[in-house]
């Protein structure tokens, strides 16, 4: 079978780029001849692998794709599409119609559509178009996805009426495993006796940061021996760095640039901290917790709830809350969640369970998920 995975407009290090690559290989490992489609490339360095096909477009905005998608779809014929981002999904819709695909084609919302569409009500702006795309999309994709329940309840708000089911990320895999438990040459990890706390993401005001630092702050001012390390850049960092330096905690907090490999930092962490004030569904979350962290997370839309319950597999606390998310970091330090406990949860994010899920819903064959 022919697979090709279509996703958004970047190859990154996190998020959705990351969840497709996952994707790619765990298809390709089982036996699939996979193209992984990337827009542009943001960062040097790439996870190569032998099991997929990496190609760039090298183009800067989903829109600019359209031609050369309706050119490979012409020349390469896929029997089945993976699609990710509601951009990028409508485009690759209309490629497909265009060159009248056969292909399968498997869409994946994976941003809250409370961000996507949070302009669709002015005129032929970003939301407005997709709004109006969504119908089609709609009618024409085999399968529509969304990465938690939550964000398709958030879907029906907004279009009354969707054929989403939830289908989660890819996390948990054997190259993950091994990864996790690589060197880290960092001084604070080297024979540490406080709590290590970690946190990573775009260094962007949805992600939350400038919360985590207060709430640490307040800790520290307690007297709880802890260093908190973030792992990320973006536009937030410079700002970041002042709070830090404003709270005269340089010594205790530290911003690090983005790694290839922030599964050793969370493998070597104590606690976990999610502060976020928007999510989908947070891959980062579910990988620090497969690395073993006590988990801590803001109730925000969509994802920690649906994964956590109610303080059973880790913490929640209250979004836009600096002491209340200092609280239950504070719990998390008094009481650890094991990994034990969470080991039924992470079931779900195993490629063999995402990839069985996703072909029984396309109807494909047991035999090509059984390779």
């Amino acid at each position: 079978m022919c697979i090709r995975d279509s996703i958004s407009p970047a190859y990154s290090l996190s998020g959705v780029p990351l969840a497709q690559l996952r994707l790619a290989k765990s298809l390709g490992k089982i036996g699939h001849n996979v193209d992984l489609i990337y827009g542009c490339k943001k960062h040097s360095k790439i996870e190569k692998s032998p099991f997929i096909k990496i190609i760039f477009f090298n183009k800067f905005r989903v829109l600019g794709m359209f031609i050369p998608l309706v050119k490979y779809l012409i020349f390469n014929k896929p029997e089945v599409i993976f699609s990710a981002e509601d951009h990028l999904n409508a485009i690759v819709v209309l490629a497909c119609i265009v060159t009248s695909s056969k292909a399968k084609i498997s869409v994946s919302s994976r941003v809250t559509p409370i961000d996507t569409y949070r302009n669709s009500n002015i005129n032929f702006s970003k939301g407005w178009f997709l709004k109006k795309l969504f119908p089609l999309v709609q009618s024409k994709a085999n399968l529509m996805t969304c990465v938690s329940k939550d964000m398709i309840k958030q879907y029906k708000k907004i279009f009354n009426k969707t054929n989403q089911v939830d289908v989660y990320n890819i996390v948990k895999t054997e190259e993950s495993i091994l990864k996790m438990k690589n060197k880290i040459e960092h001084k604070w990890f080297i024979n540490s006796k406080t709590q290590l706390i970690i946190a990573a993401g775009t260094l962007a005001p949805w992600k939350g940061f400038d919360d985590l630092i207060k709430a640490i702050n307040i800790l520290i001012k307690k007297k709880i021996n802890l260093k908190l390390i973030i792992i990320g850049d973006g536009p937030e960092k410079l700002s970041l760095n002042n709070l830090i330096k404003l709270y005269k905690i340089s010594n205790q907090v530290v911003i690090l640039k983005p790694v290839m490999n922030t599964l050793k930092y969370f493998y070597n962490s104590n606690i976990f901290v999610l502060s976020s004030r928007l999510e989908g569904m947070p891959n980062v979350m579910i990988e620090a917790m497969m690395c073993g962290c006590t988990i801590v997370a803001t109730d925000c839309p969509t994802g920690p709830r649906e994964i956590l319950g109610k303080n059973e597999y880790g913490y929640l606390a209250k979004v836009n809350n600096p002491n209340d998310l200092s609280a239950n970091i504070m719990k998390a330090i008094k009481k650890k969640i094991s990994a034990k406990k969470t080991k039924k949860i992470l079931r779900q994010f195993t490629a063999e369970e995402v990839i069985k899920k996703q072909f029984l819903l396309l109807k494909i064959k047991r035999k090509y998920w059984m390779i």
